[in-house]
């Protein structure tokens, strides 16, 4: 591929990144419905309508920071290339299939970064990484699963609290309700988050092309399709990866369930006001096993969260690793 394509090339560069989105929504469902479906609130099909609609609308709330970050902060924005968008987004794609047959709730946003920066140094070395963007994104990794284990134990802890004199009953009922909030707000957070990592890979293309202009920006129609493929992957849902999230790592009720959904969307709204992409797989993660240790230690299914770590750890190095491959062939075949 050369550094400037034909218009019917870079229309399907733009339709394997929404794809990649639509998968990220498929891989990433679990991410918004499993404590609701595993506590029983919503039934399953209606779990994902629920966190769709929510996924979509997430624009109306956020700025586009995070797709500014992922467009020009994590590789340097003046050697990106179609070929290094098309690897960056075969290593994610390929990444992404195979963790979501294997049932393992992988990041797909790391899944992403890590392409961008194996396709980039591939391209130009280790001096195409703006290393302050990654920085921060390979800082998430740890910060954000941790930030959202202690906000939901401390709602946990809350929250028993205030409910002390209630029967376990009406806290159940309670919380059946209330879940219906959180849930909204995490699939908000997810959408927020999520879908503006495919909106700075399709703006930095076009950036790329000279479609832009002299300017980075995100056109509005870019946020609106990428909005619509993430909101349809999810609609489709992933229930190997729900049925991991939501009853392997320990079980939940509603008030958990609750605990476990605002701890990680308050995560995820802060991440995304700073403009860090954050894996949202990681936060629920963090956030599931913080409810589970409020109530004991042994709650928790460690070993099923620590094989959960270690597809964290490998996500990176593994999709750089294919993107290299990848943009390497193309030079090749080119």
């Amino acid at each position: 591929m050369d550094a400037t394509i034909a218009f019917p090339l870079l229309v399907g560069l733009v339709v394997v990144a929404l794809f990649f989105d639509f998968l990220n929504g498929l891989h990433d469902a679990a991410n918004s419905i499993a404590t609701i479906v595993s506590t029983r609130v919503l039934r399953p099909h209606y779990a994902v309508l629920w966190a769709a609609f929510f996924n979509f609308i997430a624009f109306l709330f956020f700025g586009l920071h995070v797709a500014e970050t992922v467009g020009k902060g994590i590789v340097d924005a003046s050697i990106v290339t179609p070929a290094v968008i098309f690897s960056a987004l075969v290593g994610a794609i390929v990444w992404n299939i195979v963790t979501w047959v294997a049932g393992i709730p992988s990041s797909s946003s790391h899944a992403l970064i890590g392409g961008l920066v194996g396709a980039g140094v591939a391209k130009a070395g280790t001096g195409a990484i703006v290393w302050s963007g990654l920085g921060k994104t390979v800082a998430a990794i740890v910060l954000s699963p941790a930030t959202g284990f202690v906000l939901a134990l401390l709602l946990v802890l809350v929250v028993s609290w205030l409910f002390v004199r209630q029967t376990p009953f009406a806290v159940d009922n309670t919380f059946r309700v209330l879940q219906f909030f959180s849930a909204s707000l995490y699939s908000l957070g997810h959408g927020g988050n999520d879908a503006q990592k495919t909106m700075g890979i399709i703006a930095v293309l076009l950036y790329s092309q000279g479609v832009l202009g002299q300017t980075f920006y995100v056109p509005l129609w870019v946020v609106l399709t990428c909005q619509s493929a993430l909101a349809l992957g999810t609609l489709f849902g992933g229930w190997r990866i729900v049925h991991t999230m939501g009853s392997k790592i320990t079980r939940l009720n509603p008030m958990q369930g609750f605990c476990a959904e605002s701890g990680g969307a308050i995560t995820l709204f802060a991440a995304t006001w700073l403009g860090v992409p954050v894996s949202t797989t990681h936060t629920i993660t963090g956030a599931i096993i913080g409810v589970g240790a409020a109530r004991r230690v042994s709650a928790v299914r460690w070993g099923i969260a620590g094989n959960i770590v270690v597809a964290w750890v490998v996500t990176l190095p593994a999709t750089a690793a294919i993107s290299a491959l990848t943009y390497l062939a193309t030079r090749l075949a080119g």
